[in-house]
């Protein structure tokens, strides 16, 4: 129903409350409302754009944005919001075209402007870029600890992962509280085999703000060695039961069916019928190559889907996106034959993961029966 006394600043407000609150139906609802009574507001048009972004419905966005700027043509979050839609398609010059008259006309030092577009390029790999906004941002707003956090966060995707862990402990000294920030400066400090810091970092966030599993894995693992304690230390019992919850939450059944349909027509999606990635082994063995299983890797990643689809999610994982399955399957056999003098097959995902399971590189977190016999494959 219209709130008929109602002005077009007090739909707006009332929208972004609900915005605020994750409540997105209710703030396209009460912005289409308004738009019916005040066609010309353009702060409703930026609001519907953004909540169309944040719904993934980006032709939409694209077209609220584009009446906002119809009407005020140099509306910064119009503009701002227009940008990140194009990076959603892939035009990425008209972007960063976007964004830069965004800064020329005066607002390089608006906080939440400037950590909106950094973010944007952050999301789509433009780290260069994206650290530019951040460091700029903090060189004017110094007491502003996101933009140091974000800065952080490109400098390590950057492979400068001391310079960018400075800047987390810089952040963390200003907000203590950004849990995100902790988490990941926990990660770095893992990676580099700096396990009592990592733990550190990482038991400072409290076990109901951790939304990483990873994390939380890394987590009991340090505790468990650097306090030499058993799983079932009571010590333990919090962060286990949180790995839980997260671990169950990411059992997605929607994600379960994406990750079986690829798995069923091959790595490129479902138009690729036929590719090196499909492993024609495969044919006729449909039930075993779909039933979704979970692993742990090294370093403590769970995924979770067929056999093809978990290597899959390993070999991008490892930034080999662009390798057959069979060749990544090979060159990772060799490896751990020099490093662990094992002989893993590696002529189908099942019997490669298995083998990796069974000496204990791997963790297997579901099984789904017994091994079949393996298919008779050539090279």
């Amino acid at each position: 129903m219209a709130h008929q006394f109602w002005s077009s600043e007090e739909y707006d407000e009332r929208a972004h409350s609900l915005y605020s609150a994750g409540d997105l139906d209710g703030a396209l609802e009460t912005l289409k409302e308004g738009l019916a009574l005040y066609p010309n507001a353009v702060e409703l048009y930026v609001g519907l754009g953004y909540a169309r972004l944040a719904r993934e419905e980006f032709a939409w966005a694209r077209q609220s944005f584009e009446s906002a700027l119809a009407l005020d043509g140099t509306h910064e979050d119009a503009l701002a919001g227009l940008g990140e839609v194009l990076l959603r398609f892939g035009q990425r010059e008209q972007a960063l075209a976007l964004f830069q008259t965004v800064e020329e006309m005066g607002f390089e030092d608006d906080v939440e402007l400037m950590l909106t577009m950094g973010r944007a390029l952050y999301r789509e790999g433009l780290f260069p870029q994206a650290l530019d906004r951040f460091l700029r941002l903090a060189a004017v707003r110094p007491d502003v600890p996101d933009a140091l956090a974000a800065a952080g966060y490109c400098l390590h995707r950057l492979g400068e992962g001391v310079k960018g862990a400075r800047y987390l402990r810089r952040a963390l000294k200003q907000n203590p509280a950004l849990n995100e920030a902790r988490v990941y400066l926990g990660h770095i400090l893992y990676d580099r085999g700096d396990w009592e810091p990592a733990l550190r970092e990482l038991e400072q966030v409290p076990p109901l703000e951790h939304w990483d599993p990873l994390a939380v894995w890394r987590l009991v693992e340090l505790k468990r060695s650097i306090y030499r304690i058993s799983q079932d230390d009571p010590r333990l019992g919090p962060w286990l039961d949180r790995l839980r919850q997260l671990e169950a939450e990411d059992d997605d059944p929607v994600e379960r069916l994406l990750t079986e349909v690829e798995a069923r027509f091959g790595g490129g999606g479902i138009w690729p019928l036929r590719n090196e990635d499909q492993l024609e082994l495969f044919q006729g063995r449909e039930a075993d190559a779909t039933s979704p299983v979970r692993i742990r890797v090294e370093g403590g990643r769970v995924y979770r889907g067929s056999w093809p689809g978990l290597v899959r999610q390993i070999r991008d994982a490892a930034g080999f996106s662009h390798e057959p399955l069979t060749d990544f399957m090979r060159r990772t056999a060799e490896r751990w034959r020099e490093e662990h003098g094992l002989d893993v097959p590696f002529s189908d995902p099942r019997s490669f993961l298995r083998s990796a399971v069974d000496a204990g590189i791997y963790e297997l977190l579901d099984d789904v029966g017994p091994e079949p016999p393996s298919p008779d494959v050539g090279e």
